[in-house]
């Protein structure tokens, strides 16, 4: 303990130099657990991103290409299901709930999703939350539009406001639906998941803007008005997929195993989590280079604080020298600064913990509502416990390097006077 004591009073008469060093470190500690806490973080959001849904519904294709389309709104179907094949699997013993979803146009880059009102009530994201509105209403009519949080930050969006699909998913869409405007009728809050980047229609408004339409251009001399079009019937043909709920867990491998051998068109059936692991497994490398940087902080920290304690080891040649002509052995020398690298490091540790728990608990609600980010405020995991205590005793060892060249200056260099 007396060791101890000597390092704080020997920090203390160089508390600037000290405090620098330990503020270092603390900010290295906070870069490296708030890695963690984000990656953890985004992981989580990641794998919260559909939830309660037992299977998602395709054409014939790659797990991950299905999840990516219908979840993600990235890239195409390979192919439609048809609506009698929908309905077959709707009406199975065994569902409790289905969701059409059709993909395929476009708002200025947002994509337009076509489904129904039970879109809203079924979609969980996040351990069970529903969808909720910031303004506004599900569609009621024909011509109506909900849109997600991102879509109505960016374009500027409000209630009433008149949009106009465009066909494909470009950014830039060179035909358009003009002459079937839609109206926004809704405002999503935001979710963080591909909801706020959605326009959500009806599957009647998809069936509606393409009834003049063949092979994807419109029919020369064939115009249909929005009035006309009310009159017909917008039944649809075939959609993008479904998202499937069940009645019970334990039938989600024999519904899947019954989609993917429906014999009438060739389909696909996943299990979202299953799907959403692999594609994290596939970008998951990220996590290994943050690691890896925060690590590389924490090294450059310690090297910092080596720097430190070499840089004033030559001023206190006489401190030293003095320790020694009152009883103090090399070995206690050594033990002194040794200690004051441990010291240093676990108040980095202390400071950069506590200062990364404030910083959690303030910017927390921004950074959920922003980003979607979902952080937890929780105890330390035995990993992060198990990287803090190496930071401590890497604090310990690295105080040895200077230790080890005081342990080698004679008495008599330390009672020399320097001119």
């Amino acid at each position: 303990m007396m060791i101890f004591r000597l390092a704080i009073q020997s920090l203390l008469n160089r508390k600037i130099t000290a405090l620098l060093t330990v503020l270092t470190i603390s900010v290295s500690v906070m870069l490296l657990l708030g890695v963690e806490k984000v990656r953890t973080g985004a992981r989580q959001s990641f794998a919260d991103t559909i939830s309660g849904t037992d299977l998602i519904v395709g054409a014939r294709s790659g797990s991950l290409n299905l999840l990516l389309y219908s979840i993600f709104r990235i890239g195409n179907a390979t192919n439609n299901v048809t609506w009698k094949s929908y309905q077959d699997i709707a009406r199975q013993p065994d569902v409790a709930w289905a969701v059409p979803l059709s993909l395929g146009d476009s708002h200025h880059g947002f994509r337009v999703l076509g489904t129904t009102a039970d879109y809203f009530t079924h979609y969980k994201f996040r351990r069970g939350q529903s969808i909720t509105f910031a303004t506004g209403e599900p569609f009621a009519d024909l011509f109506d539009a909900v849109i997600g949080a991102d879509v109505a930050q960016a374009l500027g969006y409000k209630l009433g406001d008149r949009i106009v699909i465009g066909h494909g998913v470009g950014s830039i869409s060179f035909v358009e639906h003009e002459n079937k405007p839609f109206r926004v009728s809704g405002v999503l809050a935001k979710t963080g998941t591909p909801i706020d980047r959605t326009v959500h229609v009806s599957l009647e408004a998809i069936e509606a803007i393409h009834i003049d339409w063949q092979n994807g251009a419109p029919v020369p001399g064939e115009s249909v008005s929005a009035d006309d079009v009310r009159k017909m019937d917008l039944t649809p043909r075939a959609i993008t997929g479904a998202m499937v709920g069940l009645k019970s867990k334990l039938a989600t491998f024999k519904v899947q195993r019954a989609i993917n051998d429906y014999q009438a068109e060739p389909l696909s059936a996943i299990m979202p989590g299953v799907a959403l692991q692999e594609l994290w497994n596939l970008v998951g490398t990220a996590e290994t280079a943050l690691s890896a940087v925060s690590a590389m902080v924490v090294v450059t920290a310690l090297l910092g604080m080596v720097t430190m304690i070499l840089t004033t080891l030559n001023e206190r040649r006489r401190e030293m020298a003095i320790l020694r002509t009152v009883g103090a052995t090399p070995a206690t020398v050594l033990s002194l600064l040794a200690a004051e690298g441990g010291l240093l490091s676990l108040a980095g540790v202390v400071i950069g913990t506590l200062g990364l728990y404030a910083a959690l608990y303030l910017a927390r609600p921004f950074i959920d509502h922003t980003y979607g980010l979902s952080l937890t405020i929780g105890a330390l995991q035995a990993s992060e416990w198990i990287k803090l205590t190496l930071i401590v005793l890497a604090g310990f060892i690295a105080g040895l390097l200077p230790a080890i060249r005081a342990y080698r200056l004679s008495l008599a260099d330390g009672m020399l006077v320097r001119t």
